[in-house]
């Protein structure tokens, strides 16, 4: 108590109004527009920080279930063959973020099983190298990645692509490669029937759905290569991987094209980037909306207090003091609902995990249906540099709204205010 004592009287008095008595019926309906003016700008700051916390949750879910089938780093040659591709991995390596690298070949071919036909992305790989830049041979469900071995030509399935052709593990399937080979009947598909030696499941319905591994032999056999398509390599940090490919292309000898895998899936990021953007500005105009409910709530108290700011004008205060006390007035409400929809904000961003379920089963419904959503668990990463943003622009935008009406306050002349008294 001994602290609020001391304190200026511009505080005292800004504080006794942030209150507002309960000896009127007027004060209390001010006290109620001041009430429903924090609850708004608590409610704003906590949606906000809920929203951009799901939709971080949501980037980071599906950027993971990528990158367990993507690498972090691809690395071509100009030439489209890289047949020294043992020489560019040592030498990439030298970088010490660098912790895999494994060569592949990329090619696009036709899957048929009976009456059935799928366009797949095939990629010939080497199963002992790609577990060092990939997850996918611990995404296998049934079968074995390590069954991948040159000249048997096995095949891995995606799980939606397996389903699609309506085979398992055991089953044939016919490869149908796009460059055909000449005969004196003429140009004829290369066709090449193979054993499904497995099934993987990563997540991502188009991987899932549209993707095909075999032995880098057989790919190179299939598809008439002399030499891998390129090299794959994983990061220490995803994160620093432009950062480590603009030091690969220092470093790496040759004719190379490097991309990671923010160039790779460049398109999706910044769509992503751009929705967070504008659900930020959508979100910050209801804070926008609640922190002006404050200019209403300013002006009918200023209104109110016309008396008493004649009265403390009369005692020596100067319009700088009677304008400090509004401004503090409107500043304690600002603070005080950012301080709520924080922690609000943060309570249900951390703990979304249970929230959900339980509305879920109170409700008896699912927000995230299986057969159609990727990902059937609301996901939530909570990033403190988004909630001290969102907390600053709360703040100002309180302080902002308290121009006006503290303006009004200070030019508020003493004789006419009391002429009526």
């Amino acid at each position: 108590m001994s602290i609020v004592k001391n304190l200026p009287f511009e505080w005292l008095v800004g504080l006794r109004y942030t209150r507002a008595g309960r000896r009127s019926g007027r004060n209390s309906f001010i006290s109620f527009i001041s009430l429903i003016s924090m609850a708004g700008i608590a409610l704003g700051v906590a949606a906000l920080i809920v929203v951009l916390s799901v939709m971080n949750g949501f980037q980071k879910e599906v950027r993971d279930r990528m990158l367990s089938v993507l690498s972090h780093i691809e690395v071509y040659d100009a030439t489209g063959s890289m047949p020294d591709w043992q020489a560019t991995a040592k030498e990439a390596r030298q970088v010490k973020e660098v912790k895999g690298a494994a060569p592949y070949v990329a090619a696009q071919a036709m899957m048929t099983r009976d009456d059935t036909v799928r366009g797949v992305i095939i990629r010939g790989v080497l199963p002992e190298e790609e577990p060092k830049v990939s997850d996918v041979a611990s995404q296998v469900r049934e079968g074995s990645f390590n069954d991948l071995k040159s000249g048997e030509f096995n095949i891995v399935l995606g799980r939606e692509l397996a389903g699609g052709l309506h085979v398992g593990v055991g089953d044939k399937v016919t490869m149908i490669a796009p460059q055909g080979q000449i005969t004196p009947a003429g140009v004829l598909p290369r066709l090449k029937q193979f054993t499904v030696a497995g099934i993987f499941e990563a997540g991502h319905h188009e991987y899932d759905s549209s993707l095909a591994f075999i032995h880098i032999d057989d790919a190179m056999r299939m598809f008439k290569l002399e030499a891998p398509s390129g090299l794959r390599l994983r990061v220490e940090d995803m994160q620093r991987a432009p950062e480590v490919a603009l030091t690969l292309s220092r470093i790496l000898s040759g004719n190379l094209l490097i991309l990671d895998w923010s160039k790779q899936n460049r398109t999706w990021f910044a769509a992503v980037q751009t929705e967070k953007r504008m659900m930020f500005i959508i979100l910050t105009l209801i804070i926008a909306v609640a922190a002006f409910n404050l200019v209403s709530t300013l002006v009918m108290t200023v209104t109110d207090k016309q008396a008493d700011i004649a009265i403390l004008r009369t005692l020596g205060a100067s319009p700088t003091s009677i304008l400090k006390i509004f401004m503090i007035q409107g500043a304690m409400v600002g603070l005080l609902g950012t301080a709520i929809g924080v922690g609000l904000g943060v309570l249900v961003a951390l703990n979304i995990d249970v929230i959900v379920p339980f509305i879920e089963h109170l409700l008896g419904v699912q927000f995230l249906s299986k057969e159609i959503y990727l990902i059937t668990a609301l996901p939530s990463e909570l990033r403190w540099p988004d909630v001290w943003t969102i907390g600053g622009v709360a703040i100002v935008l309180a302080f902002l709204a308290t121009l006006y009406p503290s303006w009004r306050a200070a030019n508020v002349r003493p004789a006419e205010a009391l002429r009526y008294e």
